[in-house]
């Protein structure tokens, strides 16, 4: 079966009241995005932003002798592409996808047409959105620079991984030591030894570059705290309301974190964004939802 796709798979355009969404959804461009994939290089004018629904983004920092470090990850909560907004023009650092996946793409004027736009002196929710997100985002480059400095590396892994796993619909990552190692800034050796501490206890399976992630709360009780406040800060800052889309694409009714604003059809029809498993007979009357994440109550 293809795999489907749509917008409202990222957190950000999710959120986006009906009518805003509108305005923007015929300039999205749904893109792939293979690992390895440059979206910008440092000081590379940007003429798109990037809003990855599947995929997971690197920022990265490469030093003038090649070396590199991680200094955020981006993924279905936000975008690639701040500096378009915030009025620089161009990256401070390279963004490469580590995570196969897709993403949808618009143009840098269209986004920041729609951001400057003010309506009864207001300015659109898109706009309080990204700044809220920048909030966001300057807090994981804060805390991950915190992390590199100052706690051990198998911590420093716990919170990549677990990271990761807010990112992605399922617990597997394909990513190689060397990989893991270049992005948080360590020697390859110390990736290999904390790897194999974790998968000694039980808490991940690790064969020929594949991650299997077997008990996220063992991780989530090794690693530091930066994970919890970069995790804190995203939940505070960004609303878990979703989207539900009808089959036709023709009626959208928005959902907040504890109630559902009007009757659905068969949910089974429906295509719900974080992809969760509804049974055909089952009908929501609430939603229960986290970044990325989301439950239903029948």
């Amino acid at each position: 079966m293809a795999e489907s796709h749509t917008p409202q798979q990222n957190q950000l355009l999710a959120n986006l009241p009906a009518t805003e969404y509108m305005r923007i959804s015929p300039y999205l461009e749904l893109v792939r995005m293979p690992p390895g994939k440059v979206l910008c290089e440092s000081g590379d004018e940007l003429h798109y932003a990037y809003f990855p629904t599947t995929g997971i983004v690197s920022l990265l920092y490469i030093t003038v002798d090649g070396a590199s470090a991680e200094v955020a990850v981006v993924g279905n909560e936000g975008i690639v592409g701040v500096p378009l907004f915030m009025g620089g023009g161009t990256m401070p650092n390279q963004a490469v996808v580590r995570s196969a996946g897709y993403a949808y793409r618009l143009r840098g004027h269209l986004l920041l047409q729609e951001f400057r736009r003010q309506g009864g002196g207001r300015y659109s929710t898109l706009h309080n959105l990204l700044l809220r997100y920048t909030q966001a985002l300057i807090t994981q480059m804060a805390q991950t620079a915190v992390c590199n400095r100052h706690h051990l590396i198998d911590q420093q892994l716990c919170r990549w991984l677990l990271l990761s796993l807010d990112r992605l619909s399922n617990n597997e990552l394909t990513i190689t030591h060397s990989s893991i190692a270049d992005m948080l800034g360590v020697r390859r050796e110390g990736i290999t030894e904390a790897a194999r501490k974790l998968q000694q206890a039980g808490l991940i399976n690790y064969y020929r570059g594949h991650i299997t992630v077997l008990d996220r709360q063992g991780l989530e009780a090794r690693v530091c705290e930066c994970y919890q406040v970069v995790k804190t800060e995203f939940d505070r800052l960004l609303p878990p309301c979703k989207l539900l889309i009808s089959p036709d694409s023709n009626r959208t009714f928005q959902v907040d974190s504890n109630k559902i604003k009007q009757d659905t059809p068969n949910p089974a029809d429906w295509i719900i964004p974080s992809k969760l498993p509804v049974q055909k007979n089952q009908s929501p009357v609430s939603v229960v939802s986290s970044i990325g994440k989301a439950k239903w109550h029948a």
